[in-house]
């Protein structure tokens, strides 16, 4: 017996099937998520958004569904039979979300995107906690939490594998300052015209500091430095007063990089056997050896014809 789901008028990108509940839960670029009983075949619910749903996460005992969606934004809705109700947006990416993963147990969601980052989302805990990650130079296609060891797993478009340590104490990355002149000299920045005049000086581009958030120009940010504890694992921009302050112990790597040697597009992983596959636009799948503490040794590979 078969049952054909008319849920979608475009490409479905996302798919949960939902024993408990007997649903199926769908997201497709018609830019809507759907939800539909597996025993009657019956609607039972849409939700449109303003851009393509992306990605899918979904809670089978609270019957929430996280959805990401090209603009960005990830959009948590509490679905009911023949009802539903929009419980947040959350908005942090400056990019379409690529992939989501959520852990029903610390109740922590986790995105990954175009813009090259991952952020956690602490969504039963601290109000408002997130924490950016930022070790990917290429867009966040998979993810995957692993609860025994509190380790984050996240694989891009070029390959790069990142494990990071989610046991350690975090802190959150500074929400960026508006200025219309440095905050360190007071030089004004280009769109400054009045004080440009005033003052008979060139306007100077705006940057701002990792570390602090700051409005800065680029003479008082000639810094470059990583701060793990933020999730920079790589060189970012700091102010000279930030860069003083971050001791060498400061920059110990809180993730571990590997390199997959293949386009990833999909991740999925069998922590019990210590196994992690990944597949890509390539049209192989590698299997990988996790065993040695997310090691990442191949332990074979194949391409299907």
């Amino acid at each position: 017996m078969y049952l054909f789901f008319a849920a979608h008028q475009n490409r479905v990108s996302d798919m949960v099937f939902s024993l408990e509940s007997e649903w199926v839960v769908s997201t497709g670029h018609d830019k809507s998520v759907s939800w539909m009983c597996t025993q009657s075949g019956s609607m039972l619910g849409r939700h449109y958004f303003t851009a393509w749903a992306s990605c899918l996460q979904y809670d089978q005992e609270t019957q929430h569904a996280f959805v990401g969606d090209h603009s960005g934004q990830i959009t948590l809705l509490k679905l009911e039979r023949q009802t539903y109700s929009t419980i947040t947006t959350l908005k942090g990416h400056e990019g379409s979300v690529a992939a989501l993963w959520w852990d029903p147990v610390q109740r922590l969601l986790f995105s990954g995107a175009s813009d090259h980052s991952v952020i956690m989302w602490d969504i039963g805990g601290r109000k408002g906690r997130t924490l950016l990650l930022q070790g990917h130079h290429e867009r966040v296609q998979a993810l995957r939490y692993l609860q025994l060891t509190r380790q984050l797993v996240s694989c891009s478009a070029d390959g790069g594998i990142a494990v990071w340590n989610m046991d350690t104490q975090r802190e959150e990355a500074p929400q960026w300052l508006d200025s219309d002149s440095c905050q360190k000299c007071e030089q004004p920045f280009f769109w400054n015209i009045k004080q440009m005049w005033d003052t008979k000086t060139l306007g100077l581009r705006q940057h701002h500091c990792r570390k602090c958030g700051k409005a800065v120009c680029g003479k008082c940010s000639s810094k470059r430095s990583t701060f793990p504890i933020m999730g920079f694992e790589f060189p970012v921009r700091v102010c000279d007063a930030c860069f003083e302050t971050i001791k060498e112990e400061d920059r110990t790597p809180l993730a571990t990089f590997h390199e997959g040697k293949h386009n990833i597009a999909h991740m999925d992983m069998d922590p019990s056997r210590g196994l992690m596959v990944t597949c890509g636009s390539d049209r192989i799948v590698k299997i990988w050896d996790m065993t040695q503490v997310v090691g990442c040794s191949l332990a074979t590979g194949f391409s299907p014809r």
